[in-house]
């Protein structure tokens, strides 16, 4: 596995859907060492940093750690199809709107310019 096979690499995911709405999903989770390690250099981490960081969770995959992986249950979307409603925002708490604005929270909203500069990040309009 190299950094120019990247559209190459298989993952095992999963959906549970109910007459047409994504009630739950998830994921077997890298359990591959190799692969794993390989990952983490795509993004750009020094083999040190590898080591340092995740080199327990690399070891224990070398030895033999089983495969793991979960499941995440929307139970709001459950909900909103077992009340037959059109749209999970009627069954939130506290819903966004259609064009992803939190009301409640004010989101998104202006970063100021120092947060900008402590995260690297320049805006452009």
């Amino acid at each position: 596995m190299n950094k120019k096979n990247i559209a190459g690499i298989l993952t095992t995911q999963y959906d549970i859907v109910l007459n047409g709405w994504e009630i739950g999903g998830g994921s077997i989770r890298n359990h591959q060492s190799e692969a794993l390690e390989k990952v983490f250099e795509i993004m750009g981490f020094e083999k040190e940093r590898i080591e340092q960081n995740f080199g327990h969770m690399l070891t224990a995959f070398k030895n033999g750690a089983p495969p793991h992986g979960g499941i995440a249950w929307g139970f709001d979307r459950l909900i909103a199809l077992l009340n037959n409603e059109p749209n999970i925002r009627e069954v939130m708490a506290f819903p966004k709107t259609g064009d992803a604005r939190d009301l409640m929270m004010k989101s998104p909203s202006e970063l100021e310019e120092k947060q900008l500069k402590e995260l690297h990040l320049k805006t452009v309009k």
